[in-house]
């Protein structure tokens, strides 16, 4: 993508930093930038929608690159709450650990994160991928409604709780299942799936045979009496 285009968060207000990025000129080829001492900030790479790759060198507050559409963002550091919430498109790669509500609501894209997220992760998933290279908290996968999550190591209580049409893959432990969430058969579409998921966040050490599938057992699709504890 040619030249690096540096930010520095030291030097330029978030608001001005987020602008430039969100208004990139449609003749221009300049489409790489590197942001530097993100310090914590939220909101770092909210509402990107063009083509570009962003770099930010540290660790972020809450909803980074939230609302993505088209942009890869890596980030090299840990992150907040709600990593790539609501995110349509593009790729968010988070090369250290993320809090809570990673990839929440998110309709569709690619979210990598290297180490582990806390709850929720997943919360109301739309269509994303999400591929977790470590381990997931409770509630992980909440209400997911469509989209594929990926994990390489365990994955807490109430895993899939309430789901819908997500498939849920874990290698590691399991430490229960949420309300409607049962363990699957591995089909071969699955294996293909997982093979694919698998290079997407360049995981070489692990085989889609390794793994485990979870989903809906769709007993709460419609209401009925004899489950109304479970509402």
């Amino acid at each position: 993508m040619g030249e690096v285009i540096k930010l520095d968060l030291k030097k330029k207000s978030l608001r001005d930093v987020n602008s430039v990025l969100q208004n990139l000129d449609p003749k221009s080829n300049l489409r790489n930038y590197l942001i530097s001492n993100p310090s914590g900030n939220h909101a770092v790479c909210a509402g990107l929608k063009d083509e570009m790759e962003v770099t930010v060198k540290g660790h972020v507050g809450y909803y980074c690159a939230g609302m993505n559409q088209k942009a890869l963002v890596t980030i090299e550091g840990n992150v907040g709450t709600g990593v790539a919430e609501n995110m349509m498109s593009g790729k968010v790669h988070v090369k250290g650990n993320a809090s809570q509500s990673a990839g929440a609501t998110a309709h569709g894209g690619t979210l990598v994160i290297d180490g582990d997220t806390s709850s929720r992760c997943g919360i109301s998933m739309k269509g994303i991928d999400i591929i977790v290279k470590g381990s997931v908290g409770h509630m992980s996968a909440f209400m997911a409604q469509s989209g594929n999550m990926v994990v390489c190591g365990d994955a807490g209580e109430a895993l899939g709780d309430s789901l819908y049409e997500a498939k849920l893959f874990v290698r590691g432990s399991v430490k229960s299942l949420g309300a409607d969430c049962e363990e699957k058969k591995v089909t071969k579409k699955d294996l293909e799936l997982l093979t694919s998921l698998l290079k997407k966040g360049n995981i070489k050490n692990f085989k889609p045979k390794d793994f485990k599938k979870y989903g809906s057992a769709k007993k709460l699709y419609n209401f009925n009496i004899d489950n109304v504890s479970e509402y």
